[in-house]
């Protein structure tokens, strides 16, 4: 069995007030009727995944789970929600760091799982989350700061605090990646975008013009955080300062896609917490809001150069409904004038949302010459005899496979920042 995403939905992936205005954030979405049921006590659908078999051996087997028993502790000494908000961006710094020091082999491996994984810090936020959610502070708190605290978490075990480029002389990239999704179809899954993140983080390759520093951020697989903004509160501010940006997902299987066009529409695929969201992709300022955005990376550099294993290509395809007309059509060279969005060449989920923000960001910022959009990385596959979900956490095929994918994001970012140099 594969990861791959059904027709319907194929293609997953996860400053200032000015800046977040011209950027597209938007107001929250509408609650689900779940949502509205649910009281912030209660775990949400991704916290309650963590007591299945999987998800505790791969905590186990990585030595995360001591992250969520420490953070308990942590937590019950405090006083104040200051010392809450200490406590809760020093635990989640904390799980970040470690997350990104054991992929690059850095610390010791603290367990037999493979360093490479993305897995551990996905389920070990969720494990921080819960305890959070829990808790029962000495101090009143009520719902709108435990959700602040909720925020805090997110963004410091995401790497989204920890953006910082050093020196004058070096270029200046920004890589993304997103959690594992599709969990209720195999819950053992990893998201190669992820482990890139994690294996890029503040690592240096070089170009014939120089040194370029790689910065990263990891994305949840949320329909509302990302109608809520977060993409354009974590990027805005970086963006004008960068010499080059990706936005990466896992995509078909067997080959690497630069998608050359992002389509302003949701088609509704289920998220991590089993949410749907189907309709134009909410920005702010909507009535400037295109129905297209386009990839300003070096794409003919990167589908000719010897880049790995996997074969890469420029993706020219969209769906769309042709100006006048009501029904989807695609199209396998891009879009006609006056057209409605329908799918990018990334599809219509969240791995096409984050493309579209971010190029749209970009081009509210008028930064025209800044290089970047999308990458769609194979989809990481088991071992074949070890393809059936109740199947082991892990095997030597799914590693080499997730080492290869990784090997090969970093050299096509390489080959990007030097043909754009």
């Amino acid at each position: 069995m594969t990861h791959q995403l059904p027709a319907t939905a194929r293609i997953g992936l996860g400053g200032t007030a000015l800046l977040l205005v011209l950027a597209g954030s938007a107001l929250p979405a509408a609650a689900s009727p779940a949502d509205t049921s649910r009281t912030l006590a209660e775990a949400t659908v991704e916290e309650q995944r963590l007591d299945r078999d999987a998800p505790r051996e791969i905590l186990r087997r990585s030595g995360f789970d001591a992250f969520a028993p420490r953070f308990e502790r942590a937590l019950a000494r405090s006083k104040s929600y200051a010392q809450a908000q200490h406590t809760v961006t020093r635990h989640a710094s904390a799980l970040w760091q470690r997350a990104v020091d054991r992929a690059q082999g850095r610390g010791p491996a603290t367990g037999d799982l493979s360093r490479g994984d993305d897995r551990p810090l996905y389920w070990a936020r969720l494990a921080l989350s819960r305890e959070l959610r829990t808790w029962t502070p000495r101090f009143g708190l009520d719902d709108q700061r435990r959700e602040a605290l909720h925020s805090a978490l997110e963004t410091a075990s995401r790497g989204q605090s920890d953006i910082h480029y050093r020196g004058h002389r070096t270029k200046r990239v920004l890589v993304t990646g997103f959690d594992p999704f599709t969990l209720d179809r195999d819950v053992r899954i990893g998201n190669p975008s992820g482990a890139s993140a994690l294996a890029l983080d503040g690592t240096l390759v070089q170009t014939p013009d120089g040194p370029a520093r790689i910065e990263t951020v990891v994305f949840p697989v949320r329909w509302a955080d990302f109608a809520e903004g977060v993409v354009e509160r974590a990027l805005a501010r970086h963006l004008p300062h960068l010499d080059l940006f990706t936005t990466v997902s896992q995509g078909r299987q067997g080959r690497f896609d630069v998608e050359r066009t992002n389509g302003a529409w949701r088609g509704g695929f289920a998220d991590n917490e089993n949410a749907s969201s189907t309709g134009l992709v909410p920005v702010a300022d909507p009535a400037t809001q295109p129905q297209w955005t386009s990839t300003t990376l070096p794409y003919r550099q990167l589908t000719e150069a010897d880049t790995g294993r996997f074969p890469v290509y420029d993706n020219t395809g969209v769906t769309e409904i042709p100006a006048g007309g009501t029904q989807p059509v695609t199209r396998p060279d891009g879009p006609t004038p006056g057209s409605a969005a329908r799918a990018g060449g990334g599809g219509d989920y969240l791995s096409n949302e984050i493309a579209y923000r971010v190029t749209l960001l970009r081009d509210r910022l008028r930064l025209p010459d800044l290089p970047g959009g999308h990458l769609h990385t194979p989809v990481l596959q088991f071992g074949a005899e070890n393809s059936n979900p109740a199947g082991t956490v892990t095997d030597p095929d799914f590693e080499r496979n997730r080492a290869d994918i990784v090997g090969q994001v970093r050299e096509l970012v390489r080959t990007a920042v030097t043909a754009t140099g």
